[in-house]
């Protein structure tokens, strides 16, 4: 509403983004007329709870029904006074990487910057009186393929009066579409990025993600590169471990060959088994002799155990759960 005055629109801003109030009738400091326009003209709809569980380190993870009815996830993980959001960007995934639950669904359609948004409300709302402490765009949804929503809502979210979330606490994590890094890089809009590698070696990496046929490690390093110069946050990669398949000696190799010149940090993960996918996790004496192995490497690595296992912690399982 663009004639609502200054001071109108402050005031609205502190009930949805300070106090978590998304029904303008419960505005009690806004006129009654301003409130019945503000609900006839703007959606303040949040999506529903379709389905909740928590696992024992306090994990949670919501199946979200929104408006058509179409059905997405996020998860909300604590640690002391942080919670880390990993949110959806879209309805389903195009990009059928054969390790995720959610490349099985396809892409059934992008979310609406507001329905970005909206996860980031409710998910603040359940965070109190603590904050939102980190944003991950690394739920449902390749969020290159949907990046003019996704950095509409960092924008909505870093301004000063709203969430005023500094891009330090926001990732944006992508399969490797080179073309989206170089538009991102190109944005202005300041985030961190992550991207899911999970093989240094080509014909390895396209087995399990298609999307290395389109743009393959040599495109996707040069992408990198390019975003690098525009950026002052090191890149972060995401390698799932997944037993018989990159966790040999040649994985770690080609690894070192890939990342040796590029800013980054390395994320190791052991995978989380899908019931309906040909993989499984790696064991504790897998897991303890590749990082061993990779003690090589002359990047910062890190161990990322997956959180919410038996909560269908995978992205897509739970959407996927009738």
């Amino acid at each position: 509403m663009s004639d609502l005055p200054s001071y109108r629109s402050k005031q609205l801003l502190q009930w949805i983004y300070d106090k978590h109030i998304f029904d303008p009738q419960l505005m009690s400091n806004l006129p009654a007329e301003t409130r019945d326009e503000l609900g006839s003209k703007l959606s303040f709809s949040i999506p529903q709870i379709d389905l909740k569980k928590t696992a024992k380190d306090g994990t949670s993870k919501y199946r979200l029904k929104l408006e058509d009815d179409s059905i997405i996830e996020m998860v909300l993980i604590p640690d002391g006074k942080k919670n880390t959001l990993c949110v959806s960007s879209q309805v389903g995934c195009a990009r059928a990487c054969s390790f995720c639950a959610t490349g099985e669904m396809g892409l059934k359609r992008n979310l609406e910057t507001h329905e970005i948004v909206a996860q980031i409300m409710l998910a603040s709302s359940f965070c109190q009186p603590n904050r939102l402490s980190n944003l991950v765009f690394m739920g449902m949804g390749e969020p290159m393929d949907n990046l003019e929503n996704v950095l509409k809502t960092l924008t909505i979210i870093q301004a000063d009066d709203t969430l005023a979330f500094s891009p330090r606490r926001t990732t944006v994590s992508t399969c490797g579409i080179t073309d989206g890094i170089r538009a991102l890089a190109d944005s202005k809009i300041k985030t961190k990025l992550a991207v899911s590698l999970n093989s240094a070696i080509d014909e390895k990496r396209s087995m399990i993600m298609p999307i290395n046929e389109i743009h393959p490690l040599k495109k996707l390093k040069e992408s990198l590169k390019y975003y690098l110069t525009k950026s002052n946050y090191r890149i972060t990669f995401e390698y799932i471990l997944i037993p018989d398949f990159n966790m040999d000696d040649e994985d770690i190799s080609a690894l070192r060959s890939f990342v040796g010149d590029i800013s980054c940090k390395l994320n190791f993960i052991p995978y989380n088994t899908v019931p309906s996918l040909p993989y499984r996790s790696p064991t504790e004496p897998e897991i303890e002799l590749f990082l061993k192995k990779a003690q090589s490497l002359n990047q910062a690595i890190t161990l990322r155990r997956s959180r919410g296992a038996e909560i269908f912690g995978a992205c897509g399982q739970l959407a996927g759960q009738q």
